[in-house]
């Protein structure tokens, strides 16, 4: 009987050792899961910047270049040497110090964005919707460098500018396809620190060079498309981002878990209007987009915290224009100076930190 007894124990025990590897073999070993509790944002189930101005709020940056390849022939000829690979190693190489200074998040793309030159060819996905191993490769090797900094990616499907190449993605089969394919691949590998951007901007005049072009810049094709993603992982937060006014259409409002914005073309005066209208909804209101640099990001990213907005900061010059540069802290000190200091309990932000020209 005793035997018996140890006999099923070690069957158990070896059962629960292979289960727990098959886990891990799946991408269920990431240590940070995020999620949303009423109109803030948590990190494994703790409030994230508890303490701090920034309270529930998610700090992030745009570093959608990190994983960025050109297959096509228009690169400019200085960068005839770029490495896709050590492109993304040196970025992750500073994740650590980006954290550190206040960023709770990075939005990475599966098409990138503008890198300073047009006709980039640059996608995860081929034209009829299935996923590049190569290149998700890179994406993967980013989420999991995040994850092990307890920071969370914003993962964005499709830029704009991605169209007229012959491996671009053939209409909206295709379209639901690819995005399919994305939410099937997060759920496989069980990325519980991403966060899913359908569309870059998804008014953007650019989506009407592609095939199917007036559906996706449609509210009807993106609510399909934020249905769709829903429907096969209804865990994973979802949304898609508008124009750079800092607005998005009611409709959608409804239908994402939190509301993406950009502020790229909002001026100043115009943040605390723009955030308390959409705050209406009851959800997160999050900036994922804002091209103020130096002394203006600072203060964008002030006008932004004080009203309830997580801000994105976009250093269009030091790290999505080629050369892509990853400084850390360095790309721009000021503004990272007062990312630091809205994390940082006891360190509050208010009108008087504003910073003067």
């Amino acid at each position: 009987m005793i035997k018996k007894f140890n006999f099923l124990c070690g069957l158990f025990l070896t059962f629960a050792f292979f289960f727990s590897s098959f886990r891990t073999v799946m991408g269920q070993s990431s240590k940070t899961a995020v999620s949303i509790i009423g109109n803030n944002w948590y990190i494994n189930k703790e409030i994230i910047n508890a303490g701090s101005s920034a309270e529930g709020l998610l700090m992030n940056v745009r570093m959608v270049n990190s994983v960025f390849e050109d297959r096509g022939d228009r690169m400019p000829v200085q960068f005839g040497n770029f490495n896709t690979d050590k492109n993304t190693d040196a970025f992750i190489s500073k994740i650590s110090e980006y954290v550190f200074y206040g960023v709770n998040a990075f939005t990475i793309s599966l098409q990138g964005g503008a890198p300073g030159y047009e006709g980039a060819i640059n996608s995860a996905f081929d034209s009829d919707g299935s996923l590049r191993k190569e290149y998700m490769n890179r994406v993967k090797k980013v989420i999991k460098a995040a994850d092990q900094n307890s920071s969370i990616i914003i993962l964005s499907c499709f830029y704009q500018r991605q169209h007229s190449y012959p491996s671009a993605l053939n209409g909206r089969d295709a379209i639901m396809k690819a995005l399919g394919n994305t939410v099937k691949w997060i759920k496989n590998n069980n990325f519980r620190n991403v966060i899913l951007e359908v569309s870059n901007e998804y008014r953007h005049g650019g989506y009407l060079n592609w095939k199917d072009g007036k559906w996706i810049v449609s509210k009807k094709g993106q609510l399909e498309l934020l249905t769709l993603a829903k429907s096969l992982d209804p865990d994973l937060l979802v949304s898609t981002s508008g124009m750079g006014e800092g607005q998005m259409d009611e409709s959608l409002v409804k239908s994402v878990d939190f509301i993406t914005i950009h502020f790229n073309t909002t001026s100043l005066d115009n943040y605390v209007r723009k955030i308390n209208k959409i705050k209406e909804s009851g959800k997160p209101v999050l900036c994922n987009e804002d091209d103020k640099t130096g002394r203006e990001g600072a203060n964008a990213l002030i006008y932004s915290v004080l009203n309830g907005c997580g801000w994105g900061y976009m250093n269009n010059r030091q790290n999505q224009y080629m050369p892509f540069r990853f400084e850390g802290y360095i790309d721009d000190t000021i503004v990272y100076n007062m990312m630091k200091k809205s994390i940082t309990p006891g360190l509050s932000l208010d009108k008087n930190s504003l910073t003067q020209p």
